[in-house]
């Protein structure tokens, strides 16, 4: 899969799978079916409360976390540094929706990539 790196030294590919208005129940197969037939980039956010399932589909999947680039999206509400901090915090204690969300998540139009 082709990638591009970013500025950072992250490498991100440059094809993914996104889950808005996949229904929590159908998104774990589906990011199953997904990563089954070569993505490694999925794309989830807060809003479409199916983050818990991507975190399952991927455990379950027998790929290393290190080769799965994982994207999300706060909510709005959850807008700054200390907000969205905290929420990514909330997922940490919540067993599914757990840390693969905070390593590599994009935020933010003024940061530098």
């Amino acid at each position: 899969m082709k990638t591009i790196t970013l500025n950072n030294g992250v490498e991100m590919p440059l094809q993914g799978f996104g889950v808005f208005q996949i229904a929590p129940q159908d998104c774990e197969a589906a990011v199953r079916s997904a990563l089954d037939v070569g993505y490694r980039m999925i794309d989830t956010a807060q809003a479409y409360y199916n983050e818990a399932a991507v975190g399952r589909a991927w455990r379950t999947s027998g790929i290393a976390r290190e080769d799965l680039f994982l994207v999300t999206k706060v909510w709005i509400s959850n807008a700054g540094d200390e907000r969205a901090a905290k929420s990514i915090g909330g997922w940490q204690s919540q067993g599914d929706r757990t840390e693969q969300f905070c390593r590599r998540t994009l935020c933010g139009p003024r940061r530098k990539y």
